[in-house]
């Protein structure tokens, strides 16, 4: 089930002026706490547009985040990519290595 079943009170309609500019309905800016001045996000989402205040974007940012832990995910990422730098390193400097050794071998056979 999406936000919409547990949140949704209502569906509200309205149309687009000339501007693109949307009229919220009344009761629903009540209802959203939206004033004159209020800032919104507008996210675009595989569904349609979610209109946000910034409170709320704060408070689902903060839902979709908690118990995640940012800084160890980083970190691992981090690890992991050094990682496979270092392994291209190691191989990179075999191969250097190899040639030189092969290198060295063909001038004193022709030498």
């Amino acid at each position: 089930m999406g936000w919409y079943v547990t949140h949704m009170s209502g569906t509200h309609t309205t149309v687009m002026g000339d501007r693109g500019r949307l009229v919220v309905p009344a009761e629903l800016r009540a209802y959203a706490g939206l004033l004159p001045g209020t800032q919104v996000t507008l996210i675009e989402s595989a569904d349609g547009i979610v209109l946000l205040t910034r409170d709320q974007l704060k408070r689902m940012v903060r839902r979709d985040l908690s118990g995640v832990d940012l800084v160890a995910d980083l970190l691992s990422d981090r690890r992991r990519a050094a990682a496979s730098d270092d392994a291209r390193t190691d191989t990179t400097a075999d191969t250097t290595a190899d040639a030189a050794t092969g290198a060295d071998d063909d001038d004193e056979s022709h030498g």
